[in-house]
């Protein structure tokens, strides 16, 4: 089946948000990686700071309910269930809407059901991340191992608290590509070719 929606999962500094959005200019589809926040925002009523440090990590341990978020009782009145469920049905109506590339918040779980959905992973060595880092957020070489790691290790609970799926873990995805290895470039092309096999 023709993949229509491309949701790219990325780790800090592999380049994946710059890879999503070439990829969709390419393909002249949309792309969607901080509207998410603005349209979750505007919809659940919730602050923006709230959406934002709760988008990307998850609730600490004394927050936690005692189950997980799979399964949700509905009638939840939870800040938490209520930031899920918003960003649900946002990234569900993007994906209906029309063709896009959306980057992060969980899209590969959640538009996981579609079979026009193709789920990337991009990756890439310490070194290429750590350059990335320095040239892009303004994070010095000596501070940037830290901070990869800290926002990896976000990204893996937030979406293990989510999901109960292993963030990374290659059997997740459609396709993982190491963009340390083959490039931003590389990457996009790739995502490219595996779109036509699809058609």
């Amino acid at each position: 089946m023709k993949k229509n929606i491309i949701a790219i999962s990325r780790e800090f500094g592999s380049g994946g948000r710059t890879i999503g959005r070439l990829v969709a200019q390419k393909l002249g589809i949309q792309f969607y990686d901080r509207d998410i926040i603005k349209k979750v925002v505007e919809e659940s009523g919730l602050t923006r700071k709230y959406v934002e440090h709760y988008g990307e990590f998850a609730p600490s341990a004394d927050q936690r309910f005692a189950y997980s978020f799979v399964g949700l009782d509905e009638d939840s009145n939870s800040p938490l269930v209520q930031l899920w469920k918003t960003r649900e049905k946002v990234i569900k109506d993007f994906a209906t809407a029309k063709p896009c590339v959306i980057v992060g918040s969980c899209a590969d779980y959640i538009l996981r059901e579609r079979e026009d959905c193709l789920n990337v992973f991009i990756f890439a060595d310490n070194e290429s991340k750590i350059e990335r880092a320095e040239k892009y957020f303004n994070i010095t070489r000596e501070e940037a191992p830290a901070v990869l790691k800290k926002k990896d290790k976000a990204r893996a609970n937030h979406y293990k608290y989510y999901t109960d799926q292993e963030w990374g873990m290659a059997s997740n995805y459609d396709l993982c590509l190491n963009s340390g290895l083959i490039g931003i470039e590389g990457c996009v092309k790739a995502i490219q070719q595996v779109l036509e096999l699809t058609e």
